[in-house]
């Protein structure tokens, strides 16, 4: 399949497309053209890769938790359970610092002590 129909079809750049295929996530061969022929399941692989990064996921993490992933299921191997809580303690971290930052904005705004 070439590159534009798994662009129309997952609603990928093909920019991304390419970006995913340079770290590993997708599994394409080259025709004597030089053109990327991306095979059989990339629709779906793409789905899944849409799926962990917005869950946040780094695209190197993305790397180690893709081949444990079936389907919509993730085979918990202690090395991705591991990637997996340290997601969730960087989004608890950024979490935390945004509540920090909106109660600083909010008790400026209440207590007015804005500079005018």
């Amino acid at each position: 399949m070439r590159i534009g129909e798994v662009q129309r079809l997952t609603g990928v750049s093909a920019r991304s497309l390419r970006h995913y295929d340079a770290h590993g996530l997708l599994a394409t061969a080259r025709n004597s053209n030089g053109y990327r022929d991306f095979g059989e399941g990339t629709v779906e692989q793409v789905g899944r890769i849409k799926r962990l990064l917005a869950a946040g996921f780094s695209i190197d993490t993305i790397r180690h938790v893709l081949p444990c992933v079936n389907g919509d299921q993730v085979e918990m191997c202690p090395k991705v359970a591991a990637l997996i809580r340290d997601e969730l303690l960087d989004i608890d971290n950024a979490m935390a610092d945004l509540t920090r930052k909106r109660d600083l904005v909010t008790s400026m705004i209440t207590e007015q002590r804005l500079a005018k």
